[in-house]
């Protein structure tokens, strides 16, 4: 019989050692040490499945990949020191040069910055698809198009994409779907399900929850996971054991945490649509927003983010921010404590002005990573800061 999600989260552990250890114990180590000369060999050439160097494996990260494949479905990951360590990778291993990618517009601006500036030093383009037309991806389907990429829900703007559509239209044309699922984590959102080939999470956030380390993880099939894991053992880019055994200690806790991130940002949300002095609010499980069907068809809940967009411009904005007393100005997101962030001048700062506004990022937009604290203490410092 197969586990729940949160049995699984919990149960999944690196088998134990000589000293019978209830907890997984840290494997700080940069290398594993061999039997005889043939072990080596053979663990060398592959003949074996076995721990070699930690930039390849480590039993810390191979922990964390198992529970992360089994949350979402998956066959096999490859874990990473970072979010964007993740995304990079991942894109490096697939795509040749020549090769061609079609994004959402409404993406990490880390992740624009590669699309725009280093990619096509490797003679690698990419062309953009509104996410309220996705049929209009049809139109940029080339010959040398390798994969359509999307985030779901948006970073900042918590657009939500139609998982299911993309996965059809990705198969239709043959190529490869790769969503980052970081703002629903596994618990909320599954797009394996739906069609997607890999997905990735960027464990900084609310895998790890409480703001302390950084990490990333790629997942999908165990043919297109050994292209990003050959890659990444040569470029080095693995999550740290200490930082795999942070995380995967904190996936114990996802399913109860996220529980609350989401009552929590949906009663804020809440709060925030009738304000007087906010233009607009955007939350998946609210009524209003334009894709509430969708998510409530693949998600959950509505996950931790809320955004919306203060009257006033760029001088309310500043004004609403340097009011703000208890919440956090911090660009993370995901932690136990409540943050707020203006993307217009941090996460999404490189990209222009038009840039922005073509993804609905305005001057005055706030995004608000809702965290753990009391739902009546997050809401009375948004309503003074607001009214300040």
């Amino acid at each position: 019989m197969k586990n729940k999600f949160e049995t699984e989260a919990i149960r999944t552990q690196t088998e134990r050692s000589q000293f019978l250890e209830h907890s997984t114990p840290m494997y700080v180590t940069s290398s594993f040490v061999f039997e005889d000369a043939e072990d080596m060999r053979a663990s060398f050439s592959e003949e074996k499945e076995r721990n070699i160097y930690s930039r390849y494996s480590n039993p810390n990260t191979n922990e964390f990949i198992e529970k992360v494949c089994k949350m979402e479905g998956a066959e096999a990951g490859f874990a990473f020191a970072s979010g964007m360590a993740a995304v990079f990778s991942t894109f490096a291993s697939l795509l040749d040069s020549g090769d061609h990618v079609v994004s959402a517009r409404n993406i990490f601006g880390s992740t624009h910055s590669l699309f725009m500036n280093f990619l096509p030093k490797w003679n690698i383009s990419s062309d953009y698809f509104e996410i309220d037309d996705l049929e209009g991806i049809d139109k940029l389907i080339k010959p040398t198009t390798k994969f359509i990429y999307a985030e779901s829900p948006t970073n900042p703007g918590v657009d939500v994409l139609d998982l299911e559509k993309l996965g059809k239209i990705a198969k239709k044309h043959k190529v490869l779907l790769i969503i980052d699922n970081c703002f629903a984590t596994p618990y909320l959102q599954q797009p394996i399900k739906f069609g997607a080939d890999l997905v990735i999470h960027s464990g900084t956030k609310l895998m790890d929850g409480q703001g302390r380390v950084l990490a990333g993880i790629t997942v999908g099939s165990a043919e297109l996971i050994d292209k990003v894991y050959r890659f990444s053992r040569i470029t080095g880019p693995a999550l740290s054991p200490f930082n795999a055994w942070v995380i995967s200690k904190s996936l114990e806790t996802l399913a109860v945490r996220v529980d609350r991130h989401c009552e929590n940002a949906l009663k804020l949300a809440t709060f925030l649509e009738d304000h007087p002095k906010v233009n607009w609010v955007k939350y998946p499980f609210l009524k209003s927003h334009p894709m509430y069907e969708v998510a409530k068809k693949q998600m959950k809940a509505g996950g931790s983010i809320v955004a919306f967009e203060v009257n006033g411009g760029i001088e309310a904005g500043r004004k609403f921010f340097d009011g703000i007393k208890l919440l956090s100005l911090s660009a993370n997101l995901g932690d136990s404590r409540s943050i707020v962030t203006h993307p217009a001048s941090t996460t999404h700062s490189k990209l222009t002005t038009q840039e922005r506004e073509a993804v609905n990022i305005t001057d005055g937009t706030v995004r608000v990573s809702v965290g753990l604290e009391h739902i009546d203490d997050i809401i009375s410092d948004i309503k003074q800061a607001l009214e300040s």
